[in-house]
């Protein structure tokens, strides 16, 4: 009798039974269960979504005030530089007696620490006597007939200065223009 006990008995090998609808039912999440779910993964979202927009505005932030730094202190190199220029011209003006010959030496002296700040801080001159004239370089004053090719810069009034490639000031000069 055992073996046919064996024989009508189900064998178990670890499979489960096919499911009856009802318990299918129960497997399957219920619509509150996928709601409930649906809201924590928006409350997810949310939060990586705030998360990330306090980041962007902390780096805008952080630029903004780099940018402040940067303008505030940019000229902080060259003001370095101008000091040994002025320590030399109240040098100057505390000698007691001076003479000419010792003022100008003095003057020629921070002349030359003047023009080597200006090279280290790339500030440099624009003299275009001779030259043909550009209107992004130079600010012609007025116009002379001369012997010169026309729209040649006859003299310069006052130089110009670039920085970096841009022009901080343009050169004050006299055009030459053709004779009538």
């Amino acid at each position: 009798m055992q073996e046919s006990e064996k024989e009508s008995a189900p064998e178990s090998d670890g499979a489960s039974a096919p499911e009856t609808p009802a318990e299918a039912q129960e497997s399957t999440p219920s619509l509150e269960e996928m709601i409930r779910q649906a809201e924590l993964k928006a409350a997810e979202h949310h939060d990586a979504w705030l998360r990330a927009k306090a980041e962007t505005e902390n780096v805008r932030r952080r630029a903004q005030e780099d940018i402040a730094k940067a303008s505030r202190f940019a000229i902080e190199r060259f003001a370095g530089e101008l000091l040994a220029v002025k320590d030399s011209l109240e040098a100057a003006l505390a000698a007691g007696n001076p003479s000419v010959e010792s003022l100008k030496a003095g003057s020629e002296l921070t002349l030359k620490q003047l023009a080597a700040a200006f090279e280290r801080s790339a500030l440099k001159e624009i003299d275009p006597a001779g030259e043909k004239f550009d209107p992004n370089f130079h600010q012609a004053i007025s116009t002379v007939e001369t012997e010169q090719e026309a729209g040649t810069v006859v003299s310069v009034l006052q130089k110009g200065y670039l920085i970096s490639e841009r022009v901080l000031r343009p050169a004050l000069v006299i055009v030459a223009k053709a004779k009538d």
